[in-house]
């Protein structure tokens, strides 16, 4: 409490004093030594009480507030008692008096001691409620405590305490990520070494010498070489991404260009596993503030990814146009379906589901993840769900965005 709350307090107090001094017709000489006998006893008690507080002030919040409880009920029975001595009562009226302090000064230490009773029980369910919560338990209530301050207080704890787990959980996700995401990195690094060295050693040591062979063993070197290259490029990218260093320079890029280049340059991939491919624009002159090559790279993993999974003679087909606010691109493939227990999980790093759909992954199943950090960069969403023989992958981008770092 400031000094401004005291002083108002202390005026009306005065001015309480001398309005009842007049309502009984009490001489204002009277009025004010009376007042002086009250405020002489008050201050001596209040006095008393501070020290006794502060000798207590590592004691419990209930012995606290029984002592400042009784230091007020001993402040108004002591100034009570000297004002009606100095009135200069009958000896039987003062015993009387005195006997009438007692009784109610006993009402009043055992009211002090209820209510420290309560603060004690009202501090003993906070002190359990942050115990729990450091053993890691979530609590999500504690009991209404009854006062304003407390109950701010239990709202804190229990919002610190769902915070809490919710940390935990994205901890324990993360790191189930990263284990997965290093065992399936450490496999697929494994495997184009191991590729490499033994056609090095077959090379060097002479084994095959034929022409034709050893043209197609340097072709598979540089094959598994630039498989690594594409590995790493994707694991520095998925760090910057996870790392917030992802930094997009934005321009205004028309959306059929977008869709066009990427069809381009996928043909030849299509072309590998006949695979046709086809674009269709749902609307014409839509444009897009994005950063073209983060995302040409997005639309590059989706149509890659959807012509891995497609068999041969099947077509994926790329959908683009504008509904309202936003721009939408899908890709459709023919993939036969996501089962349920995966669909939630695509776009989780290092994630591949069954064995049928990605026994021949090349890239670490990092494409899907990388993607979605890239939409999420330009304020976008992108999701996917089964439809028809396939699966649709689409990514909404806001038509109108700030022009900000990831």
């Amino acid at each position: 409490m400031t000094r401004y709350p005291f002083a108002l307090v202390i005026a009306a107090g005065a001015l309480l004093t001398g309005g009842l001094g007049l309502a009984v017709d009490l001489p204002m000489r009277d009025t004010l030594i009376l007042a002086g006998i009250a405020v002489a006893a008050a201050v001596v008690s209040g006095a008393f009480g501070v020290l006794l507080l502060r000798a207590m002030r590592n004691r419990s919040a209930a012995l606290q507030a029984t002592v400042a409880v009784a230091t007020g009920t001993a402040t108004l029975a002591g100034g009570t008692g000297l004002a009606a001595k100095a009135m200069f009562i009958s000896a039987h009226d003062f015993d009387a008096l005195l006997i009438v302090l007692a009784a109610a000064g006993a009402v009043g230490i055992v009211i002090a001691v209820w209510f420290g009773h309560k603060v004690a029980l009202s501090t003993g369910s906070l002190v359990d409620a942050a115990r729990r919560i450091a053993s890691g338990e979530v609590v999500r209530h504690i009991a209404p405590l009854n006062t304003r301050e407390l109950d701010e207080l239990a709202q804190e704890l229990e919002d610190t305490s769902v915070n809490l787990e919710a940390a935990r959980s994205r901890g324990a996700a993360m790191e189930a990520s990263r284990r997965e995401l290093v065992a399936w990195v450490s496999h697929d690094l494994r495997t184009p070494l191991a590729g490499i060295r033994a056609m090095s050693e077959a090379l060097e040591d002479g084994v095959v010498n034929d022409q034709q062979t050893v043209a197609r063993y340097h072709k598979a070197l540089r094959v598994e070489a630039d498989r690594l290259a594409g590995l790493v490029d994707d694991l520095f990218e998925l760090s910057r991404i996870q790392a917030g260093a992802l930094r997009l320079e934005m321009q205004c890029v028309p959306l059929r260009d977008l869709v066009s280049d990427a069809l381009a340059g996928a043909a030849e991939v299509a072309r590998a596993k006949n695979v046709n491919l086809e674009g269709r624009m749902n609307s014409e002159g839509t444009e897009l503030s994005v950063s073209l090559p983060e995302m040409a790279r997005v639309v590059r993993n989706l149509l890659e990814n959807a012509i891995h999974h497609t068999p041969s003679d099947g077509t994926v087909y790329i959908e683009a146009g504008a509904a309202r606010d936003h721009a939408f691109l899908s890709v459709i493939d023919a993939c036969g379906g996501i089962p349920d227990s995966d669909i939630e999980r695509v776009f989780e790093v290092a994630f591949r589901g069954e064995a049928s759909r990605t026994s021949d992954d090349k890239r670490g199943g990092l494409g899907l993840a990388i993607s979605k950090g890239i939409v999420e960069a330009h304020h976008g969403d992108i999701a996917v769900h089964n439809e028809t023989e396939g699966c649709r992958f689409t990514v909404k981008l806001p038509l109108e965005q700030p022009h900000a770092t990831a």
